[in-house]
Order: C-alpha cells, then sequence, then structure tokens
C-alpha cells in the first residue's frame, strides 16, 4: 500500500492522529517507527497535544496508510473506533452526546463537523422510514482513505449505541472502497457485513429508533453547548483550501446553470484566465481535469441518491442533455447510472 506525497492541504483536528497512533502502539509499533514511515517529525505529537492542534489532512492521511501498512491490518480504522470515548472531539462531541435522540445527533454532528475536519461532511438522507447517513469530501477534494472512512462510519455506530446504553446497529453499511481480505471485524462492529465498491459511504438507522429518547440526554447542558458551538462555528475561518479545491467548489456552484467556464471561475477567485491556468500547472492540474473530476464525484453521489430522478443528474452536472452524461457516466464507471443506482441501494 502506498503512501500519498505531500500537498497543499485542508486540515484536520489531530486528536485523530493521536489515536492512530495510540491503536498502533497497542498493536506493537512504536509511534517513532510509525511516524518516519509517514515522514512525519518524530516531535509532531508533542505539538498535536494542544487541545486545539491541527494538521494537514495529507499527513492524517499518510499517518494512516502507513500504520495499516506496516501492521498488515485494514481494520485499524475501526479498532480506533471501538475505542472513542466520550470528550475526545471537544464541543463538537459534547454537542453530539448531549442531544435528546439519535436523529438529533446526526443532526448536530453534520452541522457541527466543520469545527474539526476542513472537507469532511455528512449528508442526511431521509428515505421512508429510514435516514441515510453518507459521508465524504466536498466535491473535488477526493475521498477518504479506507481507515479514516471506516473509523468515521464505525465511529457513528459505537457512539449511537454509548448514548442509547445498548448497541444501534445500521439497516445497511457499505464503502466505497474495495473489500479487505479479512471482514471479522466489520461484522462485530456493523452487526452484519458491509457492502464495498459502492458509490459512496454510508449508513442506513431505522428512524423509528434514531427519535428515541435518550436515556442520558441533559436539556439544559445541550443548550450551553450547542450555543458555544454556533459561536466558534461562526467565529471559524473560512478553509485555506488549495486553489484547485477553491476551483472546483466554484464551479460546483456553477454546474447547475451549464458547463462553468475558465472565465466565470478566474473572475470569482480575482484571477487573469492566464494566472490561473498558470497556477493550476504548478499544482499539476489543470481546468479540464478539475471539471471531469468533479463531475465524476457529483456524479456517483447523485446517482446514489435516490430522491433524484436520474434524469436531473445529467442537468444538476452541468449538461445539455442526459446522452452526454450516460456516455460520460459509462466512461467513468463501466456501468450505466441506472445500474450504479441498483448497486447503491442494494
Amino acid at each position: 500500500m502506498s503512501v500519498p506525497a505531500r500537498a497543499q492541504s485542508p486540515r484536520v483536528l489531530a486528536r485523530i492522529a493521536l489515536m492512530v497512533l495510540a491503536v498502533a502502539g497497542e498493536r506493537g509499533l512504536a509511534a517513532p517507527v510509525l511516524l518516519a514511515r509517514a515522514g512525519l517529525a518524530e516531535d509532531a505529537p508533542v505539538a498535536w497535544a494542544r487541545p486545539d492542534a491541527t494538521l494537514p489532512l495529507a499527513d492524517e492521511t499518510r499517518l494512516w496508510l502507513a500504520a495499516v501498512e506496516a501492521l498488515g491490518d485494514p481494520g485499524l480504522g475501526l479498532r480506533a473506533a471501538r475505542q472513542i470515548r466520550a470528550g475526545q472531539f471537544d464541543v463538537l462531541d459534547y454537542a453530539v452526546r448531549t442531544a435528546p435522540t439519535l436523529r438529533e445527533a446526526l443532526q448536530r454532528l453534520a452541522r457541527y463537523n466543520a469545527l474539526v475536519h476542513d472537507v469532511a461532511q455528512f449528508d442526511l438522507q431521509p428515505q421512508g422510514q429510514t435516514l441515510r447517513v453518507v459521508h465524504g469530501f466536498i466535491p473535488g477534494m477526493g475521498q477518504p482513505c479506507a481507515p479514516a472512512s471506516e473509523f468515521t462510519l464505525g465511529s457513528l455506530v459505537v457512539v449511537a449505541g454509548q448514548l442509547a446504553g445498548s448497541p444501534v446497529w445500521p439497516l445497511a453499511v457499505q464503502f466505497a472502497h474495495p473489500a479487505p481480505a479479512d471482514v471479522s471485524l466489520h461484522r462485530a462492529v456493523f452487526g452484519q457485513l458491509p457492502a464495498f465498491g459502492a458509490a459512496v459511504s454510508a449508513l442506513v438507522f431505522d428512524t423509528a429508533v434514531l427519535d428515541r429518547a435518550l436515556p442520558g440526554a441533559d436539556p439544559g447542558l445541550s443548550r450551553i453547548v450547542t450555543a458555544h458551538a454556533e459561536q466558534l462555528l461562526a467565529q471559524r475561518p473560512a478553509a485555506d483550501l488549495p486553489l484547485a479545491a477553491q476551483v472546483s467548489r466554484q464551479m460546483a456552484e456553477r454546474l447547475a446553470q451549464g458547463t462553468p467556464t475558465l472565465a466565470e471561475v478566474a473572475a470569482a477567485l480575482h484571477l487573469s484566465e492566464r494566472s490561473l491556468q498558470r497556477k493550476l500547472a504548478q499544482a499539476q492540474t489543470c481546468f479540464a481535469d478539475l471539471l471531469e473530476q468533479l463531475r465524476r464525484e457529483l456524479a456517483l453521489r447523485y446517482v446514489a441518491d435516490p430522491r433524484l430522478a436520474l434524469g436531473e443528474v445529467a442537468y444538476l452536472l452541468g449538461f445539455a442533455e442526459p446522452s452526454p452524461f450516460h456516455r460520460a457516466f459509462r466512461r467513468w464507471t463501466g456501468c450505466t447510472p441506472a445500474e450504479a443506482r441498483r448497486r447503491a441501494l442494494g
């Protein structure tokens, strides 16, 4: 398993990196060895120990992948998830844990996750008597690595069980990455075997379970914590994202009106067209490649979302008519949008 090279990167709370070091250490991989394998400074954990410390997302990814490779343990993300305890993520954690129901806890997670991660997001999709929780990065930023994705979804199930006082099993689990050789830990954490190689990573819950009152809910503390979380969210500066991600965001805002142009995006970023092209070339990409990547990522998300008619997806992606979209989707995935939706919905 290769470890990605460093690049300009959004940032994440350093607590997760400390958890990776801890769970790897329990399995016999010393922190200095792991840090060296990941290409990180041996004294990095000293800085990460500060309550508000962050690190580049690229460094966290390198740490996850280096630990999995060194230990030969693709289930490391789930092992870390099983060790989640109250208070590890400060305000976000307390906002979630003081919610009156699991549904409200998930809504708070979706809203306040920006306090700990620049680009990760949760999309809550009601579907009749179920709620689908989709996890991924903002469009144009790729997807979480496999152990990080499993840590995140595993944490949701673990924390839900802690709040409810008994296991809360999802109705369905899916991951965008391929299946590992050993899935026994996945069965233990999720109560079932997930579907792998899906369009998106997601959990599906029964709303009857999500709407039950939680035994440890504290309305008074909840009001105080959520007010503080709102204040921190309002004070949080916009993420200093790489130029490529800024371009992708500008493209995404314009796709529903048609194919974004270089001139439009350059003007929105207060750059000349030539300057934007030069800066993207320095980042080893180009406008056309970013548009293709954005459309592909959004296509996978939209097709996996049953709230959207397949006929709408082409226009949401800026295609003038469905046939060019269908050709592009087959080129990206090797199947039609209808086939991909059937797989995504099991």
